[in-house]
């Protein structure tokens, strides 16, 4: 079996809380990024672009979009309140990947937002080939205007998710996984 293959049958995430240091350094973080931005583009729009998210901006980020969901519901609990504060505080390392959609395009824009789609997923698989670990997250802070805006996102911009990446701090058991038999059908006219 190729190894390529074996690496996709092995994937799997690791939660953000049990992501640490290291994060890939420079030189290993730009062959990663090079690698995921090798997706299906159809017309060549380049419909992403990434944003790095680490040290002390990471948590800057974190407790800016904690505040804009306490002034939006002033009731949290103190648990979610912390949650909010600590969301982007565990992976050393996070990436927005984001969707620029050209609505001027013949391209639809689902198929300029699966290629974005695709630069995370191909984080994801490229953290795991690299020794990492990753998680593709989203949350409101991806759908939210505020939250883009934080971000410096232009209008025809979205997030499509939070690649957040780091050292494994323990071993993560996999989980159950569908069974093909019942995910795949054959058409017949």
């Amino acid at each position: 079996m190729s190894d390529l293959l074996a690496l996709l049958q092995q994937r799997h995430s690791t939660p953000s809380r049990q992501l640490g240091e290291p994060a890939p350094d420079e030189a290993t973080l730009q062959v990663l990024l090079e690698a995921a931005i090798r997706v299906p583009d159809h017309g060549k729009l380049v419909p992403f672009r990434l944003i790095r998210l680490q040290g002390a901006a990471k948590l800057r980020f974190g407790e800016q979009l904690a505040a804009l969901a306490i002034r939006r519901h002033p009731q949290l609990s103190e648990a979610k309140r912390e949650k909010e504060r600590l969301r982007y505080a565990y992976a050393p390392l996070v990436l927005v990947v984001v969707a620029q959609l050209d609505a001027d395009s013949s391209v639809p824009a689902i198929e300029q937002q699966l290629s974005a789609g695709c630069v995370a997923h191909n984080l994801l698989l490229g953290a795991q080939a690299l020794g990492y670990g990753a998680q593709w997250l989203t949350g409101w802070a991806a759908y939210d205007r505020e939250a883009a805006a934080i971000l410096g996102l232009a209008a025809h911009e979205q997030v499509i998710g939070f690649i957040h990446l780091g050292t494994p701090q323990v071993d993560v058991p996999d989980r159950d996984r569908p069974a093909l038999a019942g995910l795949l059908s054959t058409w017949t006219p």
